[in-house]
């Protein structure tokens, strides 16, 4: 998993903490401390997964000795009912484990699976499919695994690692031209300008103003046409706003460089996954 451990442990407590609290009083009243279970982990419709790891650290913070074994390696496509991975370990650390598990591997499996058909649906054409910072708040850094998980790219992460002019930001400037020059001069040369722009006219500024991307909002798919031919390669092109699965391979169709999504987070259904227990 390319991720910082440390920041995925981190996440994982805050949210064991959120539903364990002070202890798991229905575990702990009635399983004896010293008795060990085997936890099946099955998808319960079909999808891509993501998490897995995530799901393992879950289990060993809880129980250091816990032995977790994935049936299917990340990323991989699976069918209703397909055993995904199993867990051993003491009983209550799975029982208290399990519902946190479960959640981070529905939702990054959903993540995943949707991104997976976006990026199906494209396919054929030059356009990488990218994310946005449209994401569950606490779990950036995992829902945009999950996209690259399932086929997809990463927009920025945040506010802090490349520069994004949208139409607030070009209102208080007073212009696009305005705007660039004071990002130009603030940030270091290594960072990227991205202008967001609506009208042809726009784009002839963001051009003239050499931003490095310029950002379609909510075009048609002939403005997107225009427009691609327009800025010639001087600048990639995103398109964003109003991308749905029926529409996705249009929008490719036009040339664009980029399509961001901010369905692919905000809007995923959970795939379903469950967990079963027995004594051993």
């Amino acid at each position: 998993m390319d991720i910082d451990i440390r920041a995925i442990r981190k996440i994982i407590k805050t949210a064991l903490k959120e539903d364990i609290g002070n202890g798991d009083v229905t575990a702990n009243s009635i399983i004896p401390a010293d008795t060990t279970a085997r936890g099946i982990i099955t998808a319960k419709s079909q999808g891509i997964i993501a998490g897995l790891d995530i799901a393992m650290e879950v289990f060993r913070i809880l129980d250091p000795n816990s032995v977790f074994v994935k049936l299917v390696p990340e990323g991989h496509a699976v069918y209703e009912r397909q055993d995904i991975a199993k867990v051993e370990g003491l009983a209550r650390a799975l029982l208290s484990g399990e519902r946190t598990a479960l959640n981070f591997l529905q939702r990054l499996s959903g993540i995943a699976t949707l991104t997976a058909k976006y990026v199906q649906a494209a396919s054929g054409y030059k356009t990488k499919i990218i994310d946005t910072r449209k994401t569950t708040p606490g779990l950036r850094l995992l829902e945009k695994y999950a996209v690259r998980v399932g086929g997809g790219h990463n927009h920025r992460f945040g506010l802090y690692d490349a520069v994004l002019i949208k139409d607030n930001h070009i209102s208080v400037a007073g212009g696009i031209t305005q705007a660039v020059a004071r990002a130009r001069a603030f940030i270091p040369h290594t960072m990227k300008i991205e202008v967001e722009v609506e009208t042809i006219e726009q784009i002839q500024e963001a051009m003239e103003s050499r931003a490095d991307i310029i950002m379609l909002d909510n075009m048609d798919l002939e403005g997107m046409a225009e427009a691609v031919k327009l800025i010639n390669g001087k600048a990639l092109v995103e398109a964003s706003g109003g991308i749905k699965l029926e529409n996705v391979a249009l929008v490719a169709a036009t040339g664009v460089d980029l399509i961001s999504a901010g369905a692919l987070t905000n809007s995923a259904m959970p795939l379903d996954i469950s967990m079963s227990l027995t004594l051993i």
